[in-house]
């Protein structure tokens, strides 16, 4: 055991397209120095354009190529069986048009859902009623109220999100990361499973 080789895949790896992927781009490894240099320089998958966006590297692939140069190592595996690998292609140019369309879709959609869900809870009668209560006087517009409000909405929203535009308030996660870090684990568990079917239905 002194002188095993500790491998742990990595979760996830972005390349180029047409990259060559190494054992030390998947893996964290751990032996003596000399060969752990040259381990992490050994080639274990080339990208292909027609592989996709996603590319599945199974454990097994990895064990097969270090018995290849080193058969008798004793190798200690921990961590995930399989690391996804991300190809990064080139993306198009997002047209401003459309990307306007979408923001301005967006701002109308958010805008009706904030004035229907005042009217179900009656904000506007709850307000004149505050105001009466706080007053004595009855208002139909009591703007006072009304308006530090409507920016209170606002900055409720920023606070919510963690965000001023590109720029985090603090390093806690916004909930909309979470949500979307849980999304991306669903579907990186997709990916794998589906992709160990689409291999047992190749050995058949």
């Amino acid at each position: 055991m002194k002188d095993a080789l500790f491998l742990r895949l990595r979760k996830r790896l972005a390349v180029q397209p047409q990259a060559m992927i190494t054992l030390g781009d998947i893996c964290q490894l751990y032996w003596d120095g000399e060969r752990e240099e040259a381990l992490k320089r050994m080639p274990i998958y080339q990208t292909k354009p027609t592989d996709g966006n996603l590319i599945i590297i199974d454990i097994m692939q990895v064990i097969k190529r270090l018995r290849s140069v080193y058969p008798d190592v004793e190798l200690d595996v921990q961590g995930a069986p399989q690391i996804i690998v991300e190809v990064l292609n080139p993306r198009k140019k997002s047209n401003p048009i459309l990307v306007a369309m979408v923001w301005l879709l967006l701002f109308i959609g958010s805008g009706l859902a904030i004035m229907n869900f005042h009217t179900d809870v009656s904000m506007m009668q709850v307000h004149e009623r505050i105001y009466y209560l706080i007053t004595g006087e009855k208002s139909h517009q009591p703007l006072w109220m009304q308006i530090p409000y409507s920016i209170g909405i606002g900055l409720g929203m920023v606070l919510f999100f963690n965000h001023i535009f590109q720029k985090k308030i603090n390093e806690e996660p916004s909930p909309l990361e979470v949500e979307l870090f849980m999304y991306q684990q669903s579907l990186d568990q997709y990916y794998i499973q589906n992709e160990n079917k689409e291999n047992q239905r190749t050995k058949k």
